[in-house]
């Protein structure tokens, strides 16, 4: 899909906009990545049934090119694992940010199971840092959230912002449309409404390609996360976008994509 060209002489980005591209490059790009891995799943595959992939995404800030995100989910016995890594692309080289994480899983007859989630922005600096583990059997989830201490009951169905997007599939392989999820945010859990918003078709690398859209949104919240997903595709996400009122903060679109 075309894309906006970036201009490399432009001066480093200051201030407000500077800030705002560095958030991207961490959590922003942490929590889309993790949202747009475990959407892919096979149209023909039955129900609780996952497909191994690796894809890769560009990330598009206010209308300049700033990273590529590669994504890979991977069978591992009877659990998945999902891992991501960000690299920055045109004004996103100004930044030191190399986000990456890797998220391991369980998918039951009830529900998914997240297990275990960790990811840095690959600076170094813990403000960015997520490394919590889930105990089933003694339904806690312990750890650390961005320099938050974790300490909390774990109540079925809670998923963080990896293993929730493995939860919205089963959910619809299996003939639901779920209207919430609740999600792991730092030291709290919050609720999340999803709702199916309508159709779209799409050009892509593959040609056109028709969509499902469904939203995100968290209440009182001023962002709205879109998810343009491929059903003849495996539920593959063609295209992210996330809003602040009517300003789009970024997108990704799908450049490549493998699967066994």
């Amino acid at each position: 899909m075309p894309q906006r060209a970036v201009d490399e002489s432009r001066p480093k980005p200051c201030g407000r906009a500077r800030r705002g591209l560095a958030r991207c490059g961490a959590r922003g790009a942490r929590a889309l990545a993790a949202a747009l891995s475990a959407l892919l799943m096979s149209a023909t595959a039955g129900a609780d049934e996952l497909q191994p992939f690796e894809a890769s995404y560009t990330w598009i800030w206010h209308g300049m090119t700033v990273a590529e995100s590669r994504l890979k989910l991977e069978r591992t016995g009877d659990t998945w694992t999902y891992s991501s890594r960000s690299e920055p692309r045109g004004l996103g080289r100004l930044l030191s940010e190399r986000p990456k994480t890797v998220s391991v899983l369980k998918v039951t007859a009830a529900n998914v199971e997240p297990l275990s989630y960790k990811g840095d922005d690959g600076t170094g600096s813990t403000r960015r840092k997520v490394d919590v583990e889930y105990d089933w059997e003694k339904r806690r989830v312990t750890g650390v959230y961005e320099d938050a201490p974790v300490d909390l009951p774990l109540t079925p169905g809670v998923q963080d912002e990896a293993s929730v997007q493995v939860a919205l599939m089963v959910e619809l392989l299996r003939g639901r449309t779920p209207e919430r999820f609740e999600l792991l945010d730092k030291n709290s859990v919050r609720e999340y409404s999803y709702v199916r918003e309508g159709k779209e078709m799409l050009k892509t690398p593959f040609g056109d390609v028709p969509t499902v859209i469904y939203r995100s949104h968290r209440a009182n919240s001023p962002h709205v996360n879109r998810y343009w997903c491929a059903p003849g595709r495996g539920y593959i996400p063609i295209r992210v976008e996330q809003k602040r009122g009517d300003d789009v903060q970024w997108i990704m679109e799908i450049r490549s994509l493998k699967r066994e």
